[in-house]
C-alpha cells in the first residue's frame, strides 16, 4: 500500500476521532445516569467512598414524603437523564451529520444536548412536586408506586387518550423528522444550538409527559418500568416503527385503565 494512501486513511481516522469521542461521551453519560438510578433503586451507597457520600444516596432513596425537596428533584433529574437521553440520539446524530458539512461544531453539539436536558431538568421539578404531594396524601409507596386503583386508572386512561391527541401527533411528527426541524430553525453558534435543543426538549416533553407520569403506576424507582418506558419512547420517535406503535399503545393503555377502573369498583 502506497504511503499517500496510508496517510490519507490516517487523516480520515483523525477526522473521525472527535465525533467518535463525542458519541462515547454521550453514551457514557447515559450509562452513568442509569448506574445512578440503579444505585437509588437498590439503596446502595455510591461506590468510591468519600467521592459520593452515603448520606447523599440515602437522602435520594428516602420515601418522597420524607425526602428533602432538592434530593427528590435530583432523583427525578437523574431518571429524566437516564430515560430521555436515549430518545435524543436520532436528533443528535442528525446534528452531528450537519457538522460534517461544517455547519456546526462540537461546542454546538454540547450546547444542543445541554438545552435539551435543561427542559427535562425543569420538568423534573413538576415530577418531584407531584410525587411529594401524592406521597404526603398516602397515595404512593416509598418506591413511588400508586396505592390507589383510582389514581392508577386515571393515569392509564389519560396516557392512553393522549396517544390519540393532536398535540401528541404534532410533537411526534417533529421529533421523527429532526432534519426538517433543523432546516426550519437553524441558526449558527452554540447559543443558537442550545435554543434548538431546548425547543426539541419541549417537543419531547409534549410527546412523553403522559408516559412519564405512568411511573406512578409502575413505580418511579422500578428499573423494569423505566427500561420498558425508555425503549418504547425511543422506538416511538423512529419514523417507521413509531407510526405503528403509537395508536396500539394508546388502546392498550385505555384497556388497562378500564381494567383498573373495574378493580377500583370491586367488579373484578
Amino acid at each position: 500500500m502506497s504511503a499517500p494512501i496510508v496517510q490519507g486513511k490516517a487523516r480520515a481516522l483523525v477526522r473521525l476521532t472527535p465525533r467518535a469521542a463525542g458519541w462515547l461521551a454521550f453514551y457514557a453519560a447515559i450509562l452513568a445516569a442509569w448506574a445512578g438510578v440503579a444505585l437509588m433503586a437498590q439503596g446502595v451507597p455510591g461506590a468510591g467512598g468519600d467521592a459520593i457520600p452515603a448520606a447523599f444516596w440515602t437522602s435520594l432513596c428516602a420515601s418522597a414524603a420524607e425526602a428533602r425537596p432538592l434530593a427528590l428533584w435530583a432523583m427525578w433529574a437523574l431518571m429524566a437523564a437516564a430515560m430521555m437521553l436515549p430518545t435524543f440520539a436520532p436528533a443528535l446524530r442528525t446534528f452531528a451529520d450537519l457538522s460534517a458539512t461544517g455547519a456546526t461544531t462540537a461546542a454546538g453539539a454540547v450546547a444542543l444536548v445541554g438545552g435539551y436536558l435543561a427542559v427535562w431538568l425543569a420538568a423534573s421539578v413538576a415530577g418531584a412536586a407531584a410525587q411529594w404531594a401524592l406521597a404526603r396524601w398516602g397515595l404512593l409507596t416509598p418506591a413511588g408506586q400508586s396505592l390507589s386503583p383510582w389514581l392508577s386508572a386515571a393515569l392509564l386512561l389519560a396516557a392512553g387518550a393522549y396517544q390519540f391527541s393532536a398535540l401528541k401527533a404534532s410533537c411526534l411528527s417533529k421529533c421523527r423528522m429532526p432534519l426538517t426541524f433543523f432546516l426550519q430553525h437553524w441558526r449558527p453558534g452554540p447559543s443558537a444550538a442550545a435554543a434548538m435543543g431546548a425547543r426539541l426538549g419541549v417537543l419531547c416533553l409534549g410527546c412523553c409527559w403522559a408516559l412519564m407520569a405512568l411511573g406512578f403506576v409502575g413505580g418511579t424507582m422500578s428499573l423494569a418500568w423505566m427500561g420498558a418506558a425508555t425503549l418504547f419512547m425511543t422506538l416511538e420517535k423512529l419514523p417507521d416503527i413509531g407510526r405503528l406503535a403509537t395508536r396500539p399503545a394508546g388502546w392498550g393503555l385505555i384497556l388497562a385503565g378500564g381494567a383498573m377502573t373495574l378493580r377500583a369498583l370491586n367488579l373484578v
